[in-house]
């Protein structure tokens, strides 16, 4: 007979505030968010405390509106390596327990703790990692104690800050089927909405739904959402630095001001590109899809993708199919503040395919030349060689997405 796993998800609270409120007591006990700068209007909302949350200030809020919310709310720029030496710390705790530790972002991690008994149960194990998580770093953590993955994520974010969530195998109907169906792991907003349009609005009524049902109306993500909300999740977890494969490489940013004519968002544009096909290349890799994301004056936003004729990390072929959608689907023609590429459907660029066609000749050799500009990139800074289209607009261009961080690689485990 199998042993029942004891999987534990552990997130860091309110990881980028806390690391801020560390590092500056002035900001402990005041109303903090994590965002960008003002002035450029980078204005989304990173990560707040528990004192702006109580002002109902969110993460993706625009700047203004959080200030609309919280008058009193300070900004404080992100400090990447700060999160990146915290999230390493942690992690090197987690290891001490088990040997199967698979991040979810900077600030959460799952552990399968089922070997590690050792240590104690599971619940055990949990409270010992908060305590030297809040001793050793100075931070919280909450963590859920389950029997797979998705149920432990939930757990986790049961009881916030500092806490540990039990979700037992025997008791998981009573504790988790109550629960909205948003909670679930991988129900987004647009899931929420097409969930609740059927008359499905908790965890518990989506898991008694027809699976059959769910396939005609979501496919294969309808069965294994219905399959979560049952308890049947048997994804491992994978070992403490396990080969990851990148799923989709991205880039977005906020202006410093609206674009109104096309000339305006092709300057941006281009540099997004850049940075997103410099991101494939130094992985080796290649995408058929690409996807935009604009966001008007009015907040009003939305994506769309198209493929490519071939496979590709040439930012000019990226730029031309974003141009592309941009032209294609934003017909209102409201001044745009905010823009994203994104690359899709990636796979291994194992090298130059011969071909006879005009085409794919000219994406190849799009590509050559983009390799050069890198080496010379990496040699003398990311602004020693640049489109002519950027200089007539400084303030559009003069950003480096791939420098800044705006956006990481998004990861799935092989």
């Amino acid at each position: 007979m199998e042993r029942e796993r004891t999987i534990l998800h552990a997130d860091l609270n309110n990881f980028y505030a806390s690391v801020e409120c560390l590092y500056d007591p002035a900001l402990r006990g005041k109303p903090v968010a994590v965002g960008g700068d003002a002035e450029k209007r980078h204005g989304i909302i990173l990560a707040k405390n528990y004192e702006a949350k109580a002002f109902g200030v969110k993460t993706g809020d625009a700047l203004w509106q959080a200030k609309q919310k919280c008058p009193g709310l300070i900004f404080v720029p992100p400090h990447y390596d700060l999160y990146l030496k915290f999230s390493r710390l942690a992690r090197e705790i987690y290891r001490e327990y088990t040997s199967q530790v698979e991040s979810f972002g900077l600030d959460e991690c799952w552990l399968d703790v089922t070997h590690s008994k050792q240590f104690g149960d599971g619940k055990q194990i949990a409270d010992a990692i908060r305590a030297r998580i809040k001793r050793e770093l100075g931070v919280t953590a909450s963590v859920g104690v389950s029997f797979n993955k998705v149920f432990a994520k939930l757990g986790s974010d049961m009881k916030k800050p500092d806490a540990t969530t039990v979700i037992p195998k025997n008791k998981f109907k009573e504790i988790v089927w109550p629960l909205p169906v948003e909670d679930l792991l991988f129900v987004g907003r647009a899931t929420t909405r097409k969930l609740k349009s059927i008359g499905i609005d908790t965890i518990g009524e989506l898991a008694n739904w027809s699976a059959d049902a769910l396939r005609r109306k979501f496919g294969k993500n309808g069965v294994m959402l219905w399959r979560f909300a049952n308890g049947c999740d048997d994804s491992p977890v994978s070992e403490a630095g396990a080969a990851q494969k990148i799923k989709s490489i991205g880039n977005s940013s906020t202006l410093p001001r609206d674009l109104v004519t096309d000339e305006d968002v092709k300057i941006p544009l281009y540099v997004l590109c850049e940075s997103v096909a410099e991101r494939l290349r130094d992985h080796n890799l290649k995408c058929r899809t690409v996807q935009v994301t604009l966001r008007d004056n009015e907040l009003f936003h939305y994506e769309r993708q198209g493929p490519l004729i071939t496979a590709t990390c040439s930012a000019q072929v990226i730029f031309e199919k974003a141009y592309q959608l941009y032209q294609c689907n934003h017909l209102s023609g409201r001044p745009l503040r905010s823009i994203g590429v994104r690359a899709c459907k990636l796979e291994q660029d194992n090298g130059t395919q011969l071909s006879f066609l005009p085409e794919l000749e000219q994406v190849h050799k799009y590509e050559a030349e983009e390799r050069v500009i890198d080496n010379i990139r990496r040699r003398y800074g990311h602004f020693a060689i640049q489109r002519g289209i950027m200089l007539t607009d400084t303030d559009l261009s003069g950003f480096d997405p791939k420098g800044e961080h705006i956006i990481h690689p998004e990861i799935f485990n092989r």
